[in-house]
């Protein structure tokens, strides 16, 4: 992925890692008779995971790696 690409996916994936994690947060309403049918709090946790993901790649992307330690 490029860099453009992989910045507007990180973008769309914190902005639902926001808007899942805020529905996810509000109270139940017990006097309603239908259940939640969105696991919203499942939702961003994966939306949180693959933004980790795409922060790293994007750091790759930009020049920082992480080689390992050379052996002698």
């Amino acid at each position: 992925m490029t860099l453009p690409l992989t910045l507007m996916c990180l973008c769309g994936f914190v902005v639902l890692t926001a808007v899942s994690g805020w529905l996810g947060a509000r109270p139940h309403d017990f006097r309603s008779e239908k259940p939640r049918l969105m696991p919203w709090r499942f939702i961003m946790l994966l939306s949180a995971t693959v933004t980790i993901f795409l922060i790293i790649h994007a750091l790759t992307l930009l020049g920082l790696k992480s080689d390992p330690p050379a052996q002698y």
